[in-house]
């Protein structure tokens, strides 16, 4: 995550005021075409000289990138050499191969992927480009490519099914690539077999990791999904697909390091048993509505209450097993079984190791029996434990210094009694500013702390977050919702 970092001869030497990283592209594309032609110099086959496209999509269905540079990063290498490149994805057991062929961007050509297509006939060649007609396919085709990207945010309706329609036809496999609900319900009519979900904003070039679970619940035709960006390890494979995603495309991550596409690989043979660890992100973001936030009601102790919530919207439900005035016995956590919601049992890691034991036992049962379908850590716990179990971690933030580093609990941490205090160190109903500002910029806000009926519209005007979590700002006393407070809160909610 983090803010766009440009570099010379990258995006921004040519940009008009206004304009985004992505249109620039475009704009810059569209030029060069017009002064060189579709082909951009290279000397692509007036007809195929390949063999007909191979299937695209097949386990372990990896994409590795051939890539020089990015907007976003610079320089990845300059001196890369495809067909090396090739060799070692192919060696490590990766048939599906991304080239970049944009060359003033990210360093790439059409000679590239002609190059890679005749000395590895057997690869699976997917053609990266800012495409943006039909002859773009016309060349595609004719340069060997089995796979072409077609990315919806560039494109009008009628122009990308008319390219997807003439890629089929031709017999490759068009991946057609979505960053929001809107491009999602505009390619339903024709319901691309092939679906790519970038986490990456192509408008400011900055990550989202949960960004193409929570659009995988728009793309409701029968299709392989592709995680696209963001994938730096095997941990960040193996999340991508406990989520329910079909395939990866890597591009930085397998160019700077040789041997990640063998551990990549070695994901998705074990990803079956990972799916019950990631299945509270599935079921968080099942029917994410992008126009409000997520909410979470915590502190619950009473089912007339969980019940009240779940009613008027709420998307998840918090059960406080540390030490605390809500605090809930796990044994009674069976009787919010049946309620339709993720439920999240709140916990703080004792520092004695039988205690911690008996505690983990306790997380696993609760788990194993369905009571639970993930743990927030709210205590000192280190990415590695969290990394264990369903679930996130939970900051107790007190100033913009406290969030540093705290970007290696992925895919969220939650945001935490951002409160000011007064002088005696007293709480106050003000959240600070700066820090809710700086959290916002390590990713999507979720935000919890001092958040009541009379403060949540600004906030949720001011800083938009993604989930917002309230507890006592919803009481009638510890432990006991006033159902008058939820009923103003989703009011507020489905205002926002």
């Amino acid at each position: 995550m983090g803010d766009l970092k440009e570099e010379p001869g990258t995006a921004g030497k040519n940009r008009l005021p206004g304009e985004t990283i992505l249109h620039e592209i475009v704009r810059v594309r569209r030029e060069r075409i017009k002064k060189l032609g579709h082909c951009e110099g290279a000397d692509v086959p007036a007809e195929r000289e390949a063999a007909p496209p191979r299937p695209f999509g097949v386990d372990p269905f990896l994409i590795c990138e051939i890539k020089r540079r990015s907007p976003s990063k610079g320089n990845i290498n300059n001196s890369l050499d495809p067909l090396e490149q090739a060799k070692i994805y192919t060696e490590r057991g990766a048939s599906h191969i991304s080239i970049l062929t944009e060359s003033e961007y990210f360093g790439g050509s059409l000679d590239d992927l002609m190059a890679v297509r005749k000395a590895f006939p057997e690869a699976r060649i997917l053609r990266k480009d800012f495409l943006l007609d039909l002859e773009d396919v016309e060349v595609a085709y004719r340069a060997g490519a089995d796979a072409f990207l077609l990315i919806a945010s560039v494109l009008d309706y009628e122009t990308i099914r008319a390219m997807y329609e003439r890629g089929v036809a031709l017999g490759m496999t068009p991946l057609v690539e979505l960053h929001s609900a809107e491009e999602a319900e505009m390619v339903r009519p024709f319901a691309p077999k092939l679906t790519g979900v970038n986490c990456r904003d192509l408008k400011t070039f900055t990550i989202d990791p949960l960004g193409p679970v929570k659009l995988k619940s728009r793309i409701d035709w029968d299709c392989q999904v592709v995680y696209e960006s963001g994938i730096k390890s095997p941990g960040d494979a193996r999340f991508a697909l406990g989520c329910g995603l079909d395939g990866l495309l890597v591009g930085e991550g397998v160019v700077r390091d040789k041997e990640l596409a063998a551990g990549l690989i070695a994901e998705f043979a074990a990803r079956e048993e990972h799916r019950d660890t990631y299945a509270f992100w599935r079921k968080l973001y099942r029917n994410y509505n992008y126009d409000r936030p997520l909410v979470k009601i915590c502190g619950i102790t009473r089912v007339e209450d969980a019940k009240k919530a779940v009613e008027l919207g709420a998307d998840a439900l918090g059960f406080i097993l540390a030490e605390s005035p809500r605090k809930i016995d796990p044994k009674r956590l069976e009787e919010f079984r049946k309620i339709d919601a993720v439920k999240i049992a709140v916990v703080i890691f004792p520092e004695d190791e039988a205690e911690r034991a008996a505690l983990e036992a306790t997380l696993r049962d609760l788990l194993g029996r369905g009571w639970i379908d993930a743990v927030q850590f709210h205590g000192t716990e280190g990415p590695e434990l969290v990394e264990t179990f369903p679930g996130y971690k939970a900051l107790t933030v007190k100033s913009a210094e406290d969030l540093e580093g705290k970007g290696a609990y992925r895919p969220r941490p939650v945001l935490t009694d951002a409160f000011h205090r007064d002088r005696s160190g007293k709480k106050t109903e003000v959240l600070e500013p700066e820090v809710i500002e700086a959290a916002r910029k390590q990713g999507n806000l979720w935000l919890a702390g001092g958040l009541n009926p009379d403060n949540l519209e600004g906030i949720l005007k001011e800083y938009r977050p993604e989930l917002i979590d309230m507890a006592s700002g919803v009481e009638a006393s510890p432990g006991v919702k006033d159902h008058g407070k939820l009923a103003r809160i989703f009011e507020i909610v489905k205002k926002a």
